[in-house]
């Protein structure tokens, strides 16, 4: 058979191979540049083109900030009573404390003794309204919501600070305003990538010509345009606006009209008269602005009402109806 001979390496030979081999590959590690750091990937963020807002009782649950530019408002009114959106474009100097100590005292105070029968009190309460509340602009929100439903608004926002508020009365007639039921919104420089919207029908309101627009006869979901020809306060320190109500058979369209003016004692009052289910629309905007408003509408009679005294006479209320 074929031997094999084995050479041996002599220990010493081994130990020195070992620490060569180590001195190597600390060399190696320690020679040449930095090591590169791995490339990490970045995800674009888009700004959000919806803004979502939830009331379960005398609150807006929603988030601080929007982006300037388009953005729809979805609106869930999950609580027993009727709300909607107004947004407040105070001065530049005024703050959400001044709201609170400054302009909703004199309302609080001015409402509470409308409902004593003391009206000249009353008067005097409104009368301690502060003078910077005069400037005051107020560029749109979501229409009057009936309880249980959604709706949804667009608006447009330049950057800037804001107040959200509901002024719907309470059982006793006490403001949700002065409830609490308002909060602070940043409308922020970053844009929104939402386009305008396109309307299937457009409606103009006028303190002169009222409401003017042509109504679907179908049913179906559509998107109005509103245009805010010009703009006025009333007797109710307030402009017009646009809110879309469907009308049950039970409506009685004097009761809503009533309703819709907050000096009445029984206006603007919770609940809303037994007949009529708010579907949202568009508030108060300033002269040459324009919104815009989804609607699903069944079968059955509808009225764009502004929230202003002596609507109808005014043509501010406009009844319409959807054909089978």
């Amino acid at each position: 058979m074929m031997s094999i001979q084995v050479e041996f390496i002599p220990k010493i030979q081994v130990k020195n191979l070992f620490f060569s081999l180590v001195a190597s590959m600390v060399l190696l590690s320690s020679c040449g540049t930095e090591p590169k750091e791995e490339a990490v990937e970045t995800e674009e963020v888009t700004p959000p083109t919806r803004l979502d807002v939830v009331t379960l009782d005398m609150d807006f649950q929603a988030v601080d900030t929007i982006p300037s530019g388009w953005v729809t408002w979805r609106y869930q009114n999950r609580s027993p009573q009727p709300h909607f959106i107004l947004i407040d474009d105070p001065l530049d100097s005024i703050t959400v404390d001044e709201f609170r100590e400054e302009l909703l005292p004199p309302f609080g105070e001015g409402i509470k003794k409308m409902y004593e029968g003391k009206n000249e009190e009353a008067m005097e309460a409104f009368g301690k309204i502060p003078a910077w509340y005069a400037g005051t602009t107020w560029p749109g929100g979501v229409g009057l919501t009936s309880p249980g439903m959604t709706s949804e608004t667009t608006l447009k926002l330049e950057p800037g600070f804001y107040i959200m508020e509901c002024y719907v009365k309470m059982k006793d007639g006490m403001f949700h305003t002065n409830m609490g039921m308002y909060k602070t919104l940043i409308v922020s420089e970053e844009k929104s990538p939402l386009a305008e919207p396109t309307p299937d029908f457009t409606i103009d309101i006028s303190s002169e010509n009222g409401i003017v627009f042509e109504s679907p006869e179908k049913a179906g979901t559509y998107t109005f345009q509103v245009n805010y020809i010009d703009q006025k306060k009333y007797e109710h320190f307030q402009g017009h606006d646009v809110n879309l109500v469907r009308i049950d058979d039970s409506g009685d369209l004097a009761a809503i009209e009533t309703w819709m003016n907050w000096l009445n004692l029984d206006g603007l009052i919770d609940p809303v008269p037994e007949g009529f289910t708010f579907l949202g629309g568009v508030n108060d905007m300033p002269t040459g602005s324009t919104g815009y408003f989804n609607a699903t509408l069944e079968p059955g009679k509808y009225a764009l009402i502004s929230e202003v005294p002596d609507a109808s006479n005014r043509n501010l209320l406009k009844t319409f109806e959807i054909m089978p």
